[in-house]
């Protein structure tokens, strides 16, 4: 008898000492919640250094709870005793007066894992309203409470498809009557740009005779007679102009300009460069007769 009972406390001690080194405590933040409230239960473990301890995850069944947030913290060790701790954000969704909870602390062992559990914390159900009057009072208000009205997106789409159709079908009947008006504006205002230059180029070549401002003359003309004529204008000499335009003098007033860049030469432009112009001027308002035409045509 005496020898059972020596084996029975030789492992009954090891139990015992190991408890004694883990301490498990477990608490809620507070005492009581309403129903769906956020509430914070606090779970601590003070173990040695040398033991591994293992808190519940989210894995865990927290049931009649439900976990919204787990926090942890820094492991903290003293003395070679470490303390962890760590806070769970349950909401409780169960009618009963109170609920109880008490979640394990795992100890990993070599083959095996023991489980420490701390005492149940309680927390109980806080009722938003104590008793129901027997007799409703209400509170009388006959102010006007303005309704806010929601879109009607199936007007608001019908509508803007009339529109997109409206404007499909007016595209569709007056496009090439839009197209040779703007056609119009864009020759208008082509010769207003054109005219304005080659006055101040013109100027400054009866100021001053000089190869550049000559040069800087015939290219503004060549190139705007070209954008009027859909011909290779700039590629064309004086007297292939003169001759493909049927006008001679087109070639005399070209000629003028031409010998103050080739011979150096200096005489009166004022008449070549005004007769150039009321040429490029006829030219212009000959597209825009077209135009005209054109556009009552359709």
């Amino acid at each position: 008898m005496a020898k059972a009972l020596k084996i029975f406390l030789f492992l009954l001690i090891p139990i015992l000492s190991n408890a004694q080194q883990i301490q498990v405590n477990g608490y809620f933040m507070q005492d009581s919640a309403k129903l769906g409230e956020r509430v914070g239960y606090v779970l601590k473990a003070s173990y040695p250094e040398s033991k591994q301890i293992i808190f519940p995850d989210s894995t865990y069944d927290f049931s009649p709870l439900v976990l919204l947030e787990k926090q942890t913290f820094i492991s903290h060790t003293l003395d070679s005793v470490t303390q962890d701790s760590t806070i769970y954000y349950l909401s409780n969704f169960s009618l009963d007066p109170s609920t109880f909870l008490t979640l394990p602390v795992y100890e990993l062992a070599r083959y095996d894992s023991v489980v420490h559990y701390p005492l149940e914390a309680e927390l109980k159900l806080k009722l938003t309203l104590d008793s129901i009057p027997e007799e409703l009072v209400f509170q009388e208000n006959n102010i006007y409470q303005p309704l806010e009205k929601s879109f009607n997106w199936i007007i608001i789409g019908i509508v803007l498809g009339a529109i997109v159709l409206l404007l499909g079908v007016f595209y569709f009947l007056f496009a090439d009557k839009i197209k040779e008006y703007w056609k119009e504006r864009r020759e208008k205002r082509r010769w207003a740009q054109f005219e304005k230059r080659w006055k101040t180029q013109t100027a400054l070549l009866t100021e001053n005779p000089s190869i550049e401002s000559a040069d800087e003359v015939i290219g503004l003309w060549k190139g705007y007679m070209e954008s009027l004529t859909n011909l290779p204008v700039k590629e064309w000499t004086s007297s292939e102009i003169g001759e493909r335009m049927d006008k001679i003098e087109i070639f005399q007033a070209l000629r003028a300009i031409d010998l103050i860049i080739y011979a150096g030469a200096s005489s009166k432009t004022e008449e070549a460069t005004t007769y150039l112009l009321e040429v490029a001027r006829e030219k212009y308002q000959e597209k825009q007769t077209k135009i005209t035409h054109e556009r009552a045509a359709v």
